[in-house]
């Protein structure tokens, strides 16, 4: 007998006015731009042929927005669930300072470890290794929920949620992990 086989799609929101800005947004809220927008469109018509009866989003109104656009293309899907868990990485005492200030008034190494660095958490924020565990939990629910409901799912999601999410399901280490870029206008999917 032939195993069925799910998938699941995973895509980042678009450009918000933050990201165009090199503003830390982490848990604050920044509305798409019209690139940003184009980029869901894009996002949406490379998954227009693909089916997915549910779709998953984070809590953050960049994250939902994206996914509207992309269900535009997708009537199958029935069912939209928020989970905070794949929210963006919260860049603490960072969020909504642009990245200038923040080098000027920590200097670029601390910068550089901040931003990019696994275990290294900015002021009242949370780690790569921290959203990892918040993460995880999701991706092991998503398993287990992709298989008993027998569906295929899309994920409207955030650089560093999807990062952690690709390391889990990848089994990729801290050092490869931190270095991947996540474009807005790229899925990646996965086999369960």
């Amino acid at each position: 007998m032939k195993k069925e086989v799910y998938h699941i799609y995973l895509f980042r929101h678009g450009q918000t006015f933050f990201n165009k800005n090199k503003i830390f947004t982490g848990w604050k809220d920044s509305n798409l731009t019209n690139l940003g927008r184009k980029q869901a469109g894009i996002i949406s018509t490379k998954l227009k042929n693909k089916k997915f009866t549910v779709a998953f989003t984070s809590d953050l109104k960049r994250a939902k927005d994206t996914l509207k656009i992309v269900l535009k293309n997708h009537p199958e899907c029935r069912k939209v669930i928020v989970d905070k868990r794949i929210r963006e990485r919260n860049y603490g005492k960072l969020n909504g300072l642009h990245h200038l200030k923040t080098i000027e008034k920590y200097g670029q190494e601390q910068f550089d470890k901040w931003h990019r660095g696994f275990f290294n958490k900015p002021p009242k924020g949370e780690s790569f290794s921290d959203v990892e565990k918040r993460v995880k939990p999701f991706v092991d629910y998503l398993i287990k929920f992709v298989k008993k409901n027998k569906v295929n799912v899309a994920i409207s999601g955030h650089g560093n949620s999807i990062r952690l999410f690709r390391k889990i399901m990848e089994r990729k280490s801290a050092n490869e992990c931190v270095k991947w870029v996540i474009p807005y206008d790229r899925y990646f999917e996965y086999k369960i």
